[in-house]
């Protein structure tokens, strides 16, 4: 069995040169603080169920309801991942097939609205301010299909104004209202967006892709009890595969599928599914909840400790796993930031941050994730040390010798706390 779930030295022999650059990925992996919000490292389980024949199998449909034979033991991994995510999240339905993040995002969009339709208006924030792509931005099938209309943080605060998102929902009196972001660093209020969206008569879709790790480890609000949908990717801070799923309502599930499939997708990838299933039931595990205590833990000390060497904290801090900060008292843009950091071993992304006077190919910000460095077992000391490198680097960013102490350091971090050992 072990030469079918994932063979190293078949592929080797095969095609020297991918697997060349996967080694080479694994000693990147292994060398590099992966501080960027949206990754993680899935486990040596979950990398089995992606390695495995599973990847052979065309399964259209649903379990007992496919569209081709053999399809016996892919209807047992799906069902388990469908059970396991409505026990873990408390969900009336689930629905696992979404190949990504976007594509689950779509097939709401498939599920409620109509293309073009200016009549249904969708109630989002706008990407400069923590939102999404595919949350209504003009360049993405959902700013293009779709009307927007977009709802910003308060410039003094850099935090939600629920005064203000229910004045524009009684303004516009969208179908759906969005809530869930892509670079927002606090808890959301999905009450007070429940009772706006019913004051509108509106859907309240959630898109927890960032977050949703930390509801399965009980260290961020649910928005299930909440929300008609909710839409999530694995491979953040839930820790699987890439893929992404979508919770509802019970009076959706049958709009929900029959966007998923046959709208949006044909046969779904049933090794991912697998793998789904298998980091569904790792979160289940008190080890689990302990890496998402660690996660927030570390988003807050690393905030604090980079606001000690100089950076400002938008928002003033964190509630989940990552922060941004504005790196313009240091004298630097965000990509400027990003490639020097890169060159020590530190990978993270720049950011536009709220209100941001920079473009963004050259925004103020930085964003940094705790996730992988949570999964590894780093904690609060190591958060300030990793502050330090970054507050080294940032204020002296030519010169050499301070980028090699930098880099040994990270090295030396890396090495007490090995990934993939």
């Amino acid at each position: 069995m072990k030469g079918y779930v994932a063979d190293w030295e078949a592929l080797q022999r095969t095609d020297p040169e991918v697997a060349e650059a996967i080694a080479g990925e694994l000693e990147r992996e292994r060398t590099t603080l992966r501080l960027i919000a949206s990754e993680n490292y899935a486990s040596p389980a979950v990398l089995a169920a992606l390695g495995s024949t599973m990847t052979n199998k065309y399964a259209e449909g649903y379990p007992g309801r496919r569209y081709y034979g053999g399809c016996g033991f892919v209807d047992v991994t799906e069902q388990l991942a469908i059970d396991r995510a409505k026990q873990l999240f408390g969900a009336d339905h689930a629905n696992v097939q979404p190949h990504a993040g976007a594509q689950a995002n779509l097939a709401v969009f498939g599920a409620f609205l109509q293309p073009r339709d200016p009549s249904e208006k969708v109630l989002g924030m706008v990407l400069a301010h923590g939102g999404h792509l595919t949350h209504g931005s003009p360049v993405n099938v959902s700013g293009m299909w779709f009307h927007f209309v977009g709802y910003e943080v308060d410039r003094e605060t850099e935090r939600l104004d629920m005064d203000r998102v229910r004045d524009l929902a009684h303004e516009h009196r969208p179908k759906i209202i969005l809530a869930g972001y892509t670079a927002y660093p606090r808890e959301i209020d999905f009450g007070a967006f429940r009772q706006i969206a019913d004051e509108v008569g509106a859907l309240l879709w959630v898109d927890a892709s960032h977050f949703m790790g930390l509801v399965a480890g009980g260290v961020y609000p649910s928005p299930v009890p909440y929300a008609d949908v909710v839409t999530f990717t694995t491979h953040k801070t839930l820790r699987g595969p890439r893929g992404a799923m979508i919770l509802c309502r019970e009076e959706h599930a049958q709009a929900i599928d029959k966007a998923v499939f046959p709208m949006m997708q044909g046969g779904p990838l049933e090794h991912c599914i697998a793998a789904k299933a298998v980091c569904l039931k790792e979160a289940m595990s008190e080890g689990f909840r302990a890496y998402a205590e660690r996660t927030v833990r570390d988003a807050r000390a690393i905030a604090a400790a980079l606001a000690d060497e100089g950076l400002r904290i938008v928002s003033g801090g964190t509630d989940s796993h990552l922060l941004l900060a504005d790196v313009r008292p240091l004298g630097l843009d965000g990509k400027r930031s990003e490639a020097v950091l890169d060159e020590v071993g530190i990978a993270l992304n720049k950011n536009q941050i709220p209100y941001d006077p920079n473009p963004p190919s050259t925004p103020s910000g930085i964003r940094i994730g705790t996730p992988a460095v949570a999964t590894l077992g780093m904690d609060e000391p190591e958060m300030r040390e990793v502050a330090s490198i970054v507050g080294e680097v940032l204020r002296s960013p030519d010169d050499a010798g301070v980028k090699d102490k930098a880099r040994a350091r990270v090295r030396d971090l890396m090495q007490r706390y090995p990934v993939y050992p």
